[in-house]
């Protein structure tokens, strides 16, 4: 009886050292609260932002070493993969640390310098993607988005179409900004 008991003690010991010591578990993604797509101001190249909690289901915590977002849109696929996060400041994304207790922050997405996107009405399936430090690229979100023709102008006026999860209707109402949203989006 009593090595019976030693050795269930030693099973759940090493099965507890194993879940919180070794078991690297898996990387989540709420659903953002804010999405938005902010046409091209300025200098500044058109952008996706959005804010999301980011959380680990282990105790180890994940790294993770680059985000992008891939945009499907009428036949065309768009890959924002230069990657900013923040609050208060951005910086670019070049690694976070995420645990069980998660992050919960604005992320931005760029194209590249050498692309373009061509923003047009309809469906945009929206898909966020992260790779962890052991060069593991993961789907953390998939989501249809609807663009009408007015908000494709207002993003040719340097606009920002703003999708909030509004869940009382279990989906995203968008809205056009109203000239407030240039200050908002830069400090973001």
């Amino acid at each position: 009886m009593a090595l019976t008991i030693s050795i269930l003690s030693l099973l759940i010991s090493a099965l507890t050292f194993w879940l919180t010591r070794m078991w690297k578990g898996q990387l989540k993604m709420t659903r953002p609260t804010i999405i938005c797509l902010v046409g091209k101001n300025g200098n500044d190249e058109p952008k996706v932002f959005l804010r999301t909690l980011l959380y680990c289901t282990s105790d180890k915590g994940q790294y993770i070493q680059n985000m992008f977002i891939r945009i499907h849109a009428n036949q065309a696929v768009y890959d924002l993969n230069v990657w900013a996060y923040g609050d208060s400041g951005l910086v670019r994304g070049s690694g976070l640390f995420v645990s069980k207790t998660g992050v919960s922050i604005y992320h931005h997405f760029l194209l590249s310098k050498n692309e373009q996107w061509r923003p047009t009405p309809g469906a945009y399936k929206l898909e966020v993607y992260a790779e962890n430090s052991g060069n593991v690229i993961k789907k953390l979100f998939e989501y249809e988005l609807t663009v009408t023709i007015e908000q494709i102008a207002a993003l040719g006026n340097g606009k920002v179409i703003y999708f909030d999860w509004a869940p009382n209707w279990g989906k995203y109402m968008s809205s056009i900004d109203s000239g407030v949203t240039k200050q908002r989006s830069q400090a973001i």
